[in-house]
């Protein structure tokens, strides 16, 4: 069979491995030119790597390329969507197990998909962390045993053109995200609905009961619907505890995660996990033990009683807001980046409500001059727009207007498109910047 591999990044890379070893002819088709590639494969380099697809047999799409992309470059072909797959679609296919979770959802998949992972472990079981949190799917087959458990955090472009669903499904809150790739909201929406589409009754679909655009996508699902934060799902009792079934699991004082928002992932992972085993002993350990993830809301460095926090993964202003709650000590914080022009009016007013412990808001990127517009219209005033492209000198000048006691919050609330690579290369960035203070 003639494939084709739309892209050649980490899940490409894993993708032509997997087509080669199934004897496949293999094709990689990238936008960029000179890519090194292995020698038993085929390349389709450039402009026009998207066209004339249709004398493949297979097409396998890579995340980051919308499915509308595919059909836009081949109108010659209407089905041509008939032949498209992607890496995820093809791990339901082989995978050899049938104990798969998925998690979706705007913010907190990453931590709660960790957290069950962890649980999985604590009670004894085999479990595979895979998906959007950095390994590829198909990567990892081969390590997989039909006894051991899979756990999937899976984002919108992973989602799209989704043919299966998993046994028991996870929907975080979800919020307006990723408009700039998506036709509107709601294509978005449907798009994490494939996660539950294909479930049936015996299958179970996990949602925030507080989240109205949640409940819509677990409703999707024919299966067992079950609200977390609310029983009958985990959740926090009189503010001081985390309870399910009657049972109480763990004080919240006794939570490694911080923030008010990780209770939510918390009640989210504690509640798939209980599908599975009802083992108090497993999740406590893992709620007691697990902190926060590296570039959310991460602790790097104290400093003469003033605390950095690396929240790179912060991209839309719902997790800037998460993360002023979140920290309550007197905080300077850091926010900017490329800006898709997402309604911002909800991010002002949080930060104008928590005028009195934001010592004040240092903004830069491509976002400055709107966000520094929106603030004044909103009525704070203490904020300092830096026209700087080095995020050394933005911590420097953080660092330069803290006191002891004080937190620095690196929480943009914008992709990191304008000025680095990904998320991650502007969390390891703030992190250099603060190590050399």
């Amino acid at each position: 069979m003639n494939v084709v591999i739309l892209g050649y990044g980490a899940q490409g890379k894993s993708a032509v491995q997997h087509w080669l070893d199934q004897g496949d002819n293999v094709t990689v088709a990238d936008q960029k030119t000179g890519l090194e590639l292995p020698s038993n494969v085929l390349a389709k380099l450039g402009d026009d790597y998207l066209k004339n697809l249709d004398k493949f047999d297979q097409i396998v799409r890579s995340p980051s390329i919308h499915p509308s992309q595919i059909i836009d470059n081949n109108p010659e072909s209407p089905d041509i969507l008939s032949k498209v797959t992607s890496n995820t679609n093809e791990f339901f296919r082989v995978c050899p197990t049938n104990n798969i979770i998925g998690v979706t959802g705007t913010k907190g998949k990453g931590t709660t998909s960790t957290l069950i992972t962890k649980m999985l472990e604590a009670s004894g079981r085999k479990a595979h962390l895979i998906g959007n949190i950095g390994t590829p799917p198909l990567e990892v087959i081969d390590q997989i045993k039909e006894s051991d458990w899979v756990v999937m955090e899976l984002a919108n472009f992973q989602l799209i053109d989704l043919k299966y669903s998993p046994h028991i499904a996870v929907c975080v809150m979800v919020e307006p995200e990723h408009l700039d790739w998506h036709e509107d909201l709601e294509e978005y929406i449907s798009a994490k609905q494939q996660l539950f589409i294909h479930q049936n009754q015996n299958d179970v679909a996990i949602y925030f009961g507080d989240n109205e655009l949640s409940e819509e996508v677990a409703s999707a699902s024919e299966g067992i619907l079950i609200p977390y934060f609310e029983s009958p799902g985990a959740f926090v009792k009189d503010d001081n505890a985390i309870w399910i079934d009657d049972q109480k699991i763990c004080d919240t004082q006794d939570i490694k995660l911080i923030g008010k928002h990780n209770r939510q992932n918390i009640c989210a992972a504690t509640t798939a996990f209980w599908q599975i085993d009802k083992n108090i002993t497993a999740v406590k350990s893992v709620l007691t033990s697990v902190g926060n993830l590296p570039y959310r809301l991460e602790l790097v460095r104290e400093i003469n009683g003033i605390k950095y926090y690396n929240d790179s993964f912060s991209t839309a202003p719902g997790s800037c807001k998460a993360a002023i709650n979140a920290i309550t000590t007197s905080k300077i914080l850091l926010i900017g980046g490329h800006d898709r022009l997402l309604d911002l009016n909800e991010l002002y007013e949080q930060i104008k409500q928590n005028n009195s412990s934001i010592r004040t808001v240092i903004i830069y990127g491509a976002s400055k001059d709107r966000v520094s517009s929106g603030l004044k219209d909103s009525g704070f005033e203490n904020f300092q727009a830096s026209d700087s492209q080095d995020l050394k000198e933005i911590v420097q000048l953080a660092h330069s207007q803290a006191k002891p006691g004080d937190s620095v919050i690196f929480s943009p609330g914008f992709p990191s498109f304008d000025m680095f690579k990904n998320f991650q290369d502007r969390g390891d960035k703030f992190n250099e910047a603060v190590n050399e203070l």
